[in-house]
């Protein structure tokens, strides 16, 4: 008894001495690429592409994968790149996942490193902005590559790393982001056991990491709807049928069915019209409007309802108008979902990479991600990571996201570098 007692103490106290030396180890390289990543943070930022049309980025991290030794691919759902780096021991396949794509949103954050890009989205002339933080996420994952294929001889398993266009979704008429790269096999050869993935957020102060099991994020569905009058001079309205003045009615209608007709106790529900055009000149009243936008949803049978409600909200308010409207709906993205064995087992995971305080549990928002798509395949945990400057105020203005005045604190990327590195290591030890 007393030697399997021993043995059991010298296989803990061998246990402890390993993993304090990866956690040296894992603090050291960290430490080391840190300067590197917000410089590639900041290139990319300064160099944003629209979905599907990543090229230069995805060339970039393409070149910085091949330099470390890791086997890439390149060409994935368009421009999405994958790179395979293999563990000298054997283990699980972790992947990880960074989005690449930027914003039509024309930039107004006074920083040396600001975006002047120009582009055309939708037919409209915009600028073009990392205005939702998959800059750092890009570099966040780039510098992830870099600490794993150091550590190489440690690892446990293989690690894929997917650096994802499209995930704002593909341009109009075209396939693209998570859902194509599952098409064209990506968590294929070798097969994918389990994934991880995060996303910055300006809200949350720096140095700190939110996370959530079960629902974290909404499901998001695209809708258009068209109004058809009649045509007439803007002096005599009553001489055709304005699809504008029925158009307000029906956005106005749109946002009765949230706060009127859905059970909001039960979970939140989001719609928001996103662009309305419609005419080209003052004094005439034109034939036709559009207006599209987005469905936010965290309940199933409240998504179906909620369908069916915009369809005859609109229909019956242009209806009463005279007019005519045609209404299409999209289901785009699902529920996100963190497993909620996976988040459980890995918490330990995160309380080391920022502190135990750190660490917060939040409630489900009503952004969405198509990282959904692969939590859908694998057990996954995505977490929210904290951009937001320590400088700020109790009771400033916080930027949001996907607006010109978005801005997120480097400092705050090498908590995201290390939490997914101790991700990473922790899974593969303890599987």
């Amino acid at each position: 008894m007393k030697r399997i007692l021993l043995s059991i103490l010298l296989l803990s106290t061998g246990l402890s001495y390993g993993q304090k030396k990866l956690d040296t180890q894992i603090s050291k390289l960290t430490a080391e690429v840190e300067t590197s990543m917000v410089e590639w943070r900041r290139y990319i930022h300064e160099n944003p592409e629209l979905s599907n049309r990543e090229f230069n980025t995805a060339k970039m991290v393409a070149e910085h994968l091949e330099s470390l030794g890791i086997q890439v691919e390149t060409g994935v759902a368009h421009t999405g790149v994958v790179g395979v780096l293999k563990g000298s021991k054997p283990g699980p396949v972790v992947a990880l996942r960074a989005d690449m794509d930027a914003l039509p949103v024309t930039e107004r954050v006074d920083i040396p490193f600001a975006s002047k890009v120009q582009s055309t989205y939708n037919g409209i002339e915009t600028g073009v902005m990392h205005a939702c933080g998959h800059d750092t996420h890009v570099a966040i994952l780039m510098a992830t590559a870099q600490v794993l294929s150091q550590m190489k001889k440690d690892l446990r398993g293989t690690v894929k790393f997917i650096f994802q266009p499209a995930e704002e979704g593909p341009p109009v008429g075209e396939e693209g982001g998570a859902k194509l790269m599952l098409k064209e096999g990506v968590f294929q050869n070798p097969e994918v056991d389990v994934i991880f993935g995060l996303h910055i957020s300006s809200e949350i102060p720096v140095g700190k990491i939110g996370y959530k099991p079960g629902g974290t994020l909404a499901a998001a569905d695209r809708f258009r709807i068209v109004v058809k009058g009649v045509q007439s001079h803007g002096s005599k309205p009553w001489a055709g049928v304005d699809p504008i003045s029925t158009s307000a009615l029906i956005i106005n209608g749109l946002q009765t069915i949230v706060s009127r007709q859905s059970e909001l106790t039960k979970e939140a529900a989001v719609i928001s019209v996103g662009l309305i055009r419609g005419g080209i000149r003052n004094n005439i009243i034109p034939e036709e409007v559009e207006m599209i936008g987005t469905i936010r949803t965290l309940d199933v049978e409240m998504q179906d309802l909620i369908h069916e409600k915009i369809e005859k909200t609109a229909k019956l308010i242009a209806q009463s108008q005279g007019a005519e409207a045609m209404v299409e709906i999209t289901k785009a993205v699902p529920v996100t979902y963190n497993d909620p064995g996976l988040t459980a087992k890995m918490l330990s995971s995160l309380n080391k990479s920022v502190g135990e305080e750190n660490v917060l549990l939040l409630k489900a928002s009503t952004g969405a991600e198509d990282f959904s798509f692969f939590a859908n395949e694998v057990p996954a945990l995505f977490i929210r990571l904290g951009g937001l400057p320590e400088s700020h105020k109790e009771g400033d203005y916080i930027p949001a996201h996907h607006t010109p005045d978005f801005y997120i604190d480097d400092s705050g990327l090498i908590h995201g570098l290390k939490a997914m590195v101790n991700l990473t290591v922790d899974y593969m030890n303890n599987n």
